[in-house]
């Protein structure tokens, strides 16, 4: 997925209906064999309440039962990633 691709200006979190930033998991892309190494390379990210969504094959994945919690770590680190793309 584009981060300038139309469809997330409408993709909304199924829990709380706000907007959803995109994650792109650069180590992940990079064949990283660490232990996120399952993880989707893109996801879709609510900062509001620190759960992520995963993009499998181009689509994304917005059941409630499909998001899963991120640790306080994790969401420190998504934090910056997503204030490190916006600049």
């Amino acid at each position: 997925m584009n981060p300038d691709d139309p469809l997330l200006q409408i993709l909304a979190c199924p829990l709380d209906k706000g907007p959803l930033h995109l994650v792109v998991h650069e180590e992940e892309r990079l064949g990283d064999s660490g232990a996120d190494a399952a993880r989707a390379p893109e996801s879709l990210y609510n900062p509001r309440l620190h759960r992520r969504y995963p993009i499998v094959d181009g689509i994304p994945q917005l059941l409630p039962s499909s998001g899963e919690q991120v640790t306080e770590d994790e969401h420190v680190k998504l934090s910056a990633l997503l204030r490190k793309s916006d600049s």
